[in-house]
């Protein structure tokens, strides 16, 4: 075993969202510390390459930064990002459905325009959504303080305290009552129009809910208020722009950062974290704290020694589920999209999708371990924001598809032949990828003539990229009420803390949950 001489006050395993945030603030503190990513670059699910054909900047898995450039941690490191290079393209129309029968809606991010547009598609459509949207308004404090903080903390609890002594008990409850509504209620209750409703019921897949699961109808609501608040903003020049800034942020405050460094132990004496190792021996210390951003398997079956974690904690690592899985196609095309509707060719994400039901069909046949017949594509339009992606005259799609079982037990169409395994091959990988690319054809005329290249990364390929990526899960671990809130990750384990004193745990599959935020990260930094 190799010593390191290097004392680090914190060491940081992994180098996500969440992990580059934390470390830039704790930096920026005047701590001095370690990041450690096990692959040869850093970002996590931050990941640009020219993956299709020269001159084609695809970002191969997140792409899309609302949630980001709406958090605290981006208010608080803006300028310095911006220092380093940080710039992002946006555009007024977020996001889209379009139907099968090719009727639309728009959401753009002026509410006065998305109420008249609403109601043009069904009359009251438009006022009720408002009226919603108001409601939501009305209780921002109580929502950004379940989602942007700890809730472990008096701070949280004074929040809740001080609204049930202001606002009264009923309200706290009709507020409670609300936050638990799925999305279908909300959505048979206010919309007429399938097509505005088919426009809401997709979002809530991308925080791993179905539109019938408990919560996902205030998560669309949220969702609805931040696009119309900020956009669907993407990084200029590719996500990899946005880790050049963080790396050179955390480098510029005598952070120490090191690729290829696979941890395959936190140390530990006394019931505390010391450091880590590597997997060539190498060992560092750390005299604060070590934080990983991993799934709970990954933290409390690989990286602890199993004798210093609790039974109760080992028994709910092995009980925690991985959800469906997610599948990415990225095309280069020879042109522009051009849609059969043309206003969706300036839409950042465009959800084709047979509307609510369907939304929910393909969640069960996922659920049931099948193939969907017809499930939802999301198709993500980055170059009509960001130009500079493309080559001139050029166009790009980056497609997601989150309705997906980790292993397959068949085709809901009956039409790919599944191997008895149950495992993502090559033949269904493109098979799958040949339906999609088949249903756009639908939407987008001449869609298979004007592809020069095509790139399909199945379940298991994410995997392969990213260790964290369990069975293609892109969200960290299921997302039902069990497993989130006060109940993410574990059931017996308190904010970000664990057993272990000085080791706490950041990332997806920890509160706030999914999504390019950096929250967990955020929150962590400034409690330490």
């Amino acid at each position: 075993m190799t010593e390191s001489t290097d004392t680090f006050d914190h060491i940081i395993v992994g180098s996500g969202i969440n992990s580059l945030v934390c470390a830039a603030l704790l930096a920026r503190r005047g701590d001095r510390i370690l990041l450690l990513e096990r692959n040869d670059r850093l970002g996590g699910c931050i990941r640009t390459e020219e993956l299709t054909a020269p001159g084609f900047i695809h970002d191969v898995l997140s792409n899309w930064h609302p949630l980001f450039v709406t958090s605290p941690a981006y208010a608080e490191l803006k300028d310095d990002l911006e220092k380093y290079g940080l710039e992002y393209c946006n555009t007024d129309r977020p996001t889209a459905a379009i139907l099968p029968d090719q009727s639309y809606c728009i959401l753009k991010t002026s509410r006065e325009e998305n109420v008249a547009n609403f109601n043009a598609l069904s009359a009251g459509d438009g006022d009720r959504y408002q009226q919603s949207l108001s409601e939501l308004e009305q209780s921002l404090d109580l929502t950004f303080t379940l989602l942007g903080n700890e809730f472990w903390r008096w701070g949280t609890a004074k929040v809740f305290l001080a609204a049930l002594i202001k606002r009264g008990p009923v309200f706290l409850s009709r507020y409670f009552a609300s936050c638990l509504e799925n999305g279908r209620n909300w959505l048979e209750r206010d919309f007429n129009s399938e097509a505005a409703a088919a426009c809401f019921a997709t979002w809530p897949a991308h925080t791993g809910m179905s539109p019938d699961a408990t919560t996902s109808g205030q998560m669309a609501r949220i969702i609805a208020f931040t696009l119309e608040m900020a956009g669907c903003p993407v990084v200029k020049g590719g996500g990899f722009r946005l880790v050049q800034a963080f790396e050179q942020l955390i480098r510029a405050h005598d952070g120490a950062i090191r690729l290829n460094a696979d941890v395959v132990q936190v140390r530990t004496e006394d019931g505390r974290a010391t450091g880590v190792e590597l997997g060539d021996g190498t060992a560092f210390h750390a005299t604060k704290s070590v934080i990983c951003s991993t799934t709970p398997a990954q933290l409390y079956q690989r990286l602890l020694d199993p004798a210093v974690v609790p039974e109760p904690i080992a028994q709910q690592t092995r009980a925690f589920r991985h959800g469906r899985a997610d599948m990415q196609i990225h095309l280069a095309l020879d042109a522009p999209p051009e849609w059969v509707q043309d206003e969706l060719g300036q839409v950042a994400i465009v959800h084709v999708t047979p509307g609510l039901n369907g939304v929910s069909r393909a969640m069960n046949e996922a659920d049931r371990g099948l193939l969907p017949a017809e499930g939802t594509v999301v198709v993500g339009q980055p170059a009509a924001l960001d130009p500079s992606r493309v080559p001139e005259g050029k166009g790009l799609l980056w497609i997601q598809l989150q309705e997906l079982p980790p292993r397959i037990l068949g085709d809901a169409a009956g039409e790919i032949d599944i191997p008895p395994d149950g495992n993502w091959t090559e033949s269904v990988r493109e098979a799958y990828a040949d339906r999609i690319v088949d249903r756009l054809g639908n939407h987008i005329r001449g869609l298979r003539e004007h592809i020069i290249a095509r790139t399909v990364l199945s379940p298991a390929d994410l995997e392969s990229l990213n260790i964290n990526l369990v069975g293609g899960d892109p969200y960290g671990g299921e997302c039902s009420l069990d497993q989130n809130f006060l109940w993410r990750p574990l059931r017996g384990l308190k904010n970000h803390e664990t057993p272990i004193r000085n080791l706490y745990h950041i990332g997806a599959s920890t509160h706030p949950g999914p999504g390019l935020g950096g929250g967990s990260g955020y929150l962590v930094a400034k409690s330490l």
